[in-house]
């Protein structure tokens, strides 16, 4: 590459094409520009920097007073999940991209001022609308309105200090706090580190309260009646929501058991994820939420989960589906899980095979196996009925695209009486 001259007052190349004034007259206008859009509104769209070091476009969602009579606003990135959200300082905003605050009822009508392709809408849409498909609109504006800032930034939660991901509707005296301390055996929080300490010197319990129904190695499945550990369950379900943008958080635990896995060592029996489920659920769900918690993804236990849920509602001789609506992350795992167990029987099997027969072997309802496999396209209409089309090469493809099925469950480590027959 040529080398290039860089023009100095007193070198050789020539003086630079612009005057002091000039300069100067740049910088008042960008400093009229910046005062006449300072404050930001809320509604703002702007581009923000990220923490991969690049901009991408925002949409300002709440703002607050900081010292210096400055604002820090709480932005969405329209790009990414909610999860994402945060509260950013001004200098990570691009105040030169600021576009007017546009009305959200003339938005949603289309007379829209802002400058994003039919497809752009579209992500932001599907980013706001993910896993609250029931909603209608009116509701869903509404649920957005009560969760759109995070209330709780960071959780000490063991060994491990987690950023959380959505709102959590904690009681009223935590409202000030951005970071709260859980007890890992029985999750009561507190506000101070001191407060935990002083906790756990007097605490019992070295694991979930409830029965122990599988243990394999290291880890251990606790099965903990909501009825009979009330404020455990409470407690669960204010954890799980800060990692879970679901609707409904719900405060009558009496009516679902919880089954808490954990990894065990000589300090005790330590959290990594729950399922719950009703006691009695006419829609034949067999899980009603699920979460790894972050610290512990990507490690297969999203997966030992479900298929764990699947194998209780084989002991209870019942078919199973998880409740609805599913999160983005959920939805990936279940489709993942039925693919796997699904194909790995079709690659084994000689001859045809049914959907009710697949259902009787796996406990999948019939409709999640039948869109499964629609999905994968190995499901052909001949001669008025659907066939399953099972080629070891087309199989073969899907269960590579599919990825390793995570940690099996060893069912003859399952020591468990169904819910009914325990009463």
């Amino acid at each position: 590459m040529g080398s290039i001259d860089i023009p100095t007052a007193n070198g050789n190349g020539k003086s630079p094409p612009f005057d002091g004034a000039e300069t100067a007259l740049e910088s008042n206008t960008s400093k009229r520009r910046r005062s006449s859009v300072l404050p930001l509104e809320v509604g703002t769209r702007v581009m923000c920097r990220w923490r991969d070091g690049k901009y991408h476009p925002v949409k300002v969602i709440e703002r607050r007073k900081v010292h210096n009579a400055d604002y820090e606003y709480y932005v969405h990135y329209t790009e990414f999940n909610r999860r994402l959200d945060e509260w950013v300082k001004l200098e990570q905003l691009d105040l030169d991209s600021v576009e007017a605050v546009v009305d959200e009822k003339v938005e949603e009508k289309g007379a829209t001022g802002l400058k994003m392709t039919r497809h752009q809408k579209r992500k932001i849409d599907e980013t706001h609308v993910e896993g609250h498909e029931e909603l209608d609109a009116a509701s869903l504006r509404e649920h957005e309105e009560f969760t759109k800032v995070k209330n709780i930034a960071t959780i000490e939660l063991g060994r491990y200090e987690i950023e959380t991901w959505y709102f959590s509707p904690f009681p009223p005296e935590y409202n000030d706090c951005l970071k709260l301390f859980f007890c890992e055996f029985c999750l009561n929080f507190m506000k101070r580190k001191e407060q935990l300490q002083r906790h756990m010197r007097k605490c019992d319990l070295k694991h979930p309260p409830g029965d122990e129904i599988y243990r394999s190695g290291t880890l251990s499945m606790f099965e903990v009646d909501g009825k009979k550990n009330k404020v455990y369950g409470q407690n669960l379900c204010y954890l799980a929501k800060l990692f879970l943008d679901h609707k409904t958080l719900y405060y009558d635990v009496d009516l679902f058991l919880f089954y808490v896995l954990c990894e065990c060592d000589d300090r005790g029996c330590h959290m990594v994820g729950y399922f719950s489920k009703e006691k009695h659920s006419e829609e034949s769900y067999n899980l009603a939420c699920i979460l790894t918690l972050p610290p512990y993804q990507r490690k297969g236990y999203g997966k030992f989960l479900i298929a764990f849920s699947y194998e209780l509602s084989k002991k209870e001789g019942k078919v199973g589906t998880p409740e609805r609506p599913l999160s983005d992350l959920g939805l990936l795992s279940y489709r993942g899980y039925w693919t796997r167990v699904l194909l790995d029987i079709l690659k084994k099997h000689k001859g045809n095979i049914s959907i009710k027969e697949l259902s009787d072997m796996t406990a999948i309802k019939a409709e999640d196996i039948l869109t499964t496999l629609q999905s994968l396209e190995l499901i052909q209409y001949r001669k008025g009925q659907h066939v399953i089309c099972a080629d070891p090469k087309v199989l073969d493809r899907h269960l590579k695209a599919a990825g390793r099925g995570g940690l099996d469950v060893d069912v003859s480590k399952l020591i468990w009486t169904p819910y009914k027959e325990q009463n």
